[in-house]
């Protein structure tokens, strides 16, 4: 049976380290599959343990010049040492304060036109002690790259480290050491920035760890005392503390105490959140303005936040297209460019008696300019990118795949309830009759609901709770099964129900009936409260739309989304309003779960890529027959944070236009990228063949597309701005 192990690879910075990888250990008897995140420097093997042994694993990595480290155990490797953490930095610096060294010796000796004029045979003449200087350049700034320019050879695999050792020795044999010195610092200094820019990467997701506090502070369920150890060894059900102005280590439901909480680390909410007692708090969330003690829920190692982190840190291993094809074409394309300056070195010399040292010169050009750098790290970089401004946004996105799937959507599939509306029942109308207020209405309708747990009898109490009304229980409560309950109110009896209750009572009146059909026509739910003698009123209920709802249908519309559907269990009258309500194109109502499969489809037929949104949950068949499966709410929703492509962590359908839109900035750096870093190398290639550029200016131009390509990249990791501010008040918009 197969088995699957995980190891951080030192040395793992590019696609060339990946090849070679894939070459070494993926051809060795017994290993199944390879899987590479080159950001955060892991190689995933899926291997036949009765072949091959993770020990041989470890072996065929350093039989690479790599060395590999379980990744259970990365945290315990031994800190960097001088020379491992400083080494590159100081032979680059060396190269170059050599090279300026060189140069100005040169230029001391023969002045500054003679420094760069050909001598009688083309060549350029320099003094030994300037010779030196440019050959100490060239071996600092090889230092690193020429072991693994001879592993390549080793390997018949040809890389860009053995391209630029090949460039530096053939300007060296021609007599041009100004450039191999030139080259050998540049190329250094390519390097360092690519180690930077994965650095950089790394450290936009290892931020996210630094979310979680490390320690925690909780009492001992044994003796009480009170106890500070690291979130690891804090048990679960134990009672944590956390003062204002604390992040929140753990996972938990509040015991004591009332707060408001910051989110945005893990939702990306602007506004915090209230917190009461049996209400959810998350790790790495920041309580804001009230001591609290929560009930631990989850191990550190299983909180909303660990999830999150390990998927972002997983997603590199579900590649996006671009990716993949750009390393498919570094594949073919370093080989072609060998075989393309060869062909440049020989021929006109061979066919034309074309001067020898000059055309083997240009093929030098080629070879630098070949150099896949800038092409090969532009798209992990912004990939990676925009894979953490999402999650810091409150957007889990699972791999590079779905976040370009998201910018190439044509149509979305809405949920209903819980994605467009709040997916409970909030009170929507109070319609006072014969004489009676508001208040009066609500204040009875919540004396005969105190005792009841039904949904509608709790959206009642919360709208007494809203409007600061003390709830005072009815005396003599008997429930009516089926129909309502009946009390006494302040010695008075008085009775609550449905509208067959007020006509079984005799009580019905033309206003009343009108009433109570209009808003069940529109899919509201309608209590009636009365007397002995007459309907005090009519209170209608009604799961709310979100205030987000509308203006996210809009915004996706602008960007060009063709079809948003609405898709809803309810019947029709209700799912008609909320249409009306939310701008939706199109709606089907009184579907089962098989009928979403069957309407996503449909819109799979018609316009190729579709999203559907909904819980993760009772949505996941629809899911998965949609081109994206996108899961909403789901902070503190392990399963919708598992079977989802992406999961929006809070309740809010703004995010849908945004992760839309981020998605389409992701693609368009992406091209950007790829179109400059070709455009760039055909570029010089045309200037290289006529004898236009020289050794030193391909590897500039080549290190500077590098440096662009990873800075528009980054780019992407500061936080777009959010759909267009909108009004966040209130439960949301009720239906008319």
């Amino acid at each position: 049976m197969s088995q699957v192990i995980a190891y951080k690879v030192q040395g793992l910075d590019c696609a060339e380290e990946v090849a070679v990888l894939k070459k070494e250990v993926g051809g060795r008897a017994g290993v199944l599959d390879l899987d590479f995140d080159v950001i955060n420097a892991r190689m995933t093997v899926t291997y036949d343990p009765d072949k091959i042994s993770p020990d041989d694993l470890v072996a065929a990595v350093a039989a690479t010049g790599m060395a590999a480290i379980p990744w259970s155990e990365r945290s315990q490797q031994a800190p960097l040492g001088f020379w491992q953490e400083y080494g590159r930095v100081i032979m680059t610096a060396m190269s170059g304060m050599l090279l300026v060294a060189g140069f100005s010796v040169h230029w001391f000796l023969h002045g500054l036109v003679d420094a760069f004029a050909a001598g009688p045979d083309g060549q350029h003449e320099f003094p030994i002690f300037s010779i030196m200087l440019y050959v100490g350049a060239v071996v600092t700034g090889a230092w690193f790259v020429l072991p693994k320019a001879l592993l390549s050879v080793k390997r018949f695999r040809p890389d860009m480290n053995l391209l630029m050792t090949i460039a530096v020795i053939g300007a060296m044999g021609i007599g041009e050491w100004f450039e191999a010195g030139a080259v050998a610092f540049l190329f250094a200094v390519a390097l360092l920035l690519e180690q930077w820019s994965v650095g950089r990467a790394r450290r936009a997701i290892a931020s996210l760890m630094d979310l979680t506090p490390t320690t925690a502070c909780y009492i001992c369920p044994h003796d009480g005392d009170l106890l500070e150890k690291p979130v690891e060894e804090v048990p679960v059900g134990v009672t944590v503390l956390v003062r204002p102005g604390e992040r929140i280590p753990l996972d938990g439901i509040v015991l004591k105490g009332s707060t408001t909480v910051n989110q945005a680390p893990i939702t990306g909410e602007s506004a915090p959140v209230p917190k009461d007692v049996g209400d959810e708090v998350f790790a790495g969330t920041i309580n804001e303005d009230g001591a609290i003690e929560f009930r631990s829920t989850k191990p550190a190692g299983d909180t909303t936040l660990a999830r999150i982190i390990r998927l972002v840190e997983s997603a590199q291993t579900r590649r996006a297209p671009s990716q993949q094809f750009v390393e498919k074409f570094a594949v073919y394309y370093t080989p072609a460019m060998m075989a393309l300056a060869v062909a440049i070195a020989l021929v006109p010399p061979l066919l034309f008696a074309a001067p020898w040292a000059e055309w083997f010169y240009r093929a030098l050009v080629i070879l630098v300019i070949a150099c896949p750098c800038a092409l090969v790290i532009s798209t992990p970089v912004s990939i990676v990118s925009g894979l953490t401004a999402a999650a810091r946004n409150g957007v889990l996105i699972k791999g590079g795949m779905y976040l370009e799937a998201a910018g190439r959507l044509k149509a979305v599939a809405l949920d209903k309830t819980g994605t467009l509306t709040h997916g409970r029942p909030e009170v929507q109308q109070i319609i006072p009759l014969n004489g009676h207020t508001a208040a009066e209405l609500i204040e009875r309708a919540a004396a005969l609901e105190a005792n009841s747990e039904h949904p509608l009898a709790r959206a009642v109490l919360r709208k007494a709770q809203a409007e600061g009304i003390q709830v005072r229980r009815a005396e003599g409560f008997q429930a009516i099964k089926g129909k309502g309950a009946e009390g006494l109110f302040d010695g008075r009896p008085f009775w609550i129900g449905s509208h067959r209750m007020m006509h079984e009572k005799g009580l019905e009146t033309p206003e009343a009936h009108d009433a109570a059909e209009r808003y069940e026509d529109v899919g509201h739910s309608v209590i009636i409260v009365g007397n002995d003698t007459h309907v005090c009123g009519l209170i209608t209920v009604a799961d709310a739309v979100r205030a987000e709802s509308a203006q996210a249908v809009h915004e996706m519309k602008r960007l060009g989304i063709q079809k948003v559907t609405m898709l809803s269990g309810d019947n029709e009258g209700t799912a008609k309003a909320i249409a009306g309500l939310t701008g939706v194109d199109e709606f089907q109502a009184e579907l089962l779960p098989e009928d979403k499969v069957g309407a996503v489809e449909s819109l799979v037929k018609r316009f190729g890529n579709v999203a559907m949104v909904g819980d993760g949950v009772n949505d996941a068949p629809a899911m998965a027959v949609a081109t994206l499966g996108i899961a909403m709410g789901s902070v503190g929703t392990d399963t919708a944070i598992e079977t989802a492509d992406i999961a929006l962590m809070s309740d809010d359908p703004s995010k849908l236009p945004w992760l839309i839109g981020h998605s389409r900035r992701t693609l368009r750096v992406i091209k950007q990228n790829i179109t400059f870093a070709l455009g760039l190398k055909f570029l010089f290639i045309a200037l290289a063949l006529p004898g236009m550029a020289s050794l030193w200016m391909a590897l500039a131009a080549d290190m500077g597309a590098s440096l662009l390509v990873i800075l528009n990249g980054l780019r992407l990791l500061r936080l777009p701005l959010r759909m267009a501010d909108h009004s966040r008040a209130g439960t949301g918009r009720p239906v008319p």
